[in-house]
């Protein structure tokens, strides 16, 4: 079954420990404000009323309020304008992720692990190259799941 945006916001939510109020204060941090209810209906499953689909512009506003979440804001004399990635691929989420817990390559790895799925550095390397570069590795569904997953004991642990 293929990973939604939805999917991998439930995933994040769940595994990040990010109970509602957290996340309509990270959509906030990303200049996109989100409503409680809003982020509710996009939880539910697709056959629930009130569904809501998250498109890949919203999951990405949402990673960027991530990473200042965790992170704290730039700091810039002006602000960035409102240019969301239109089309998020599964390595676009992995860099976001890695750039807002300020994951080091050893800590994706030691994470994969805890996953029970094991990467070289020269396939983890790969995920993080440019579309186009003779290296690049797209990112599966599975390997973005088993990351998410890996990140609920290192996260928890680490982070908080």
């Amino acid at each position: 079954m293929p990973l939604t945006n939805n999917d991998t916001l439930k995933r994040l939510r769940y595994n990040l420990n990010l109970n509602d109020n957290r996340l309509v204060e990270i959509f906030k941090l990303s200049g996109m404000p989100v409503e409680r209810e809003t982020i509710q209906n996009m939880l539910k499953k697709e056959e629930d009323e009130g569904y809501i689909e998250c498109t890949d512009a919203v999951l990405s506003k949402f990673l960027d309020g991530f990473i200042v979440f965790k992170r704290g804001k730039k700091d810039e004399a002006t602000p960035a304008p409102f240019n969301p990635k239109l089309f998020l691929t599964n390595n676009d989420i992995l860099k976001k992720l890695r750039i807002a817990l300020e994951l080091k390559e050893e800590d994706v790895m030691a994470i994969m692990e805890k996953a029970g799925a094991k990467i070289t550095r020269s396939e983890l390397s790969a995920l993080f190259r440019q579309i186009g570069n003779r290296n690049y590795k797209p990112c599966g569904d599975q390997f973005l799941r088993n990351f998410i997953v890996g990140l609920k004991d290192v996260y928890n642990k680490k982070y908080e």
